[in-house]
């Protein structure tokens, strides 16, 4: 059975897919010239661009780096920065999440 995304996902997917088609756009690029860039086909490029959510992520973030459309708000030379800070946070945490056992009440 497949499950559909979320609200926030299809709001976050649209917003990026109008992002690129509006750089590519402001590049003066065709769907067939940054589809070829990209080394996909021009549906896919508009599945993209259409904020489709079975794309895979990495062609979509292909698709905006090539454009020039920041990801996640930052520029690209930034992202390996904070990919490193994040890592840094997560080597402070426990490795494992584990559910609390229940309190036994033995309090006879």
């Amino acid at each position: 059975m497949r499950r559909s995304p979320l609200p926030a996902t299809r709001a976050a997917l649209s917003a990026l897919g109008a992002q690129i088609s509006a750089a590519r756009r402001e590049l003066g690029w065709t769907q067939a010239e940054l589809a070829a860039r990209l080394g996909v086909t021009g549906a896919t490029l508009s599945r993209i661009e259409g904020g489709a959510p079975g794309t895979a992520i990495g062609l979509v973030f292909d698709a905006a780096a090539i454009c020039g459309v920041p990801l996640f708000g930052v520029e690209a030379g930034d992202l390996a920065r904070i990919a490193e800070l994040e890592r840094a946070r997560l080597a402070l945490l426990p490795a494992r999440v584990r559910k609390a056992l229940p309190e036994v009440d033995d309090d006879f």
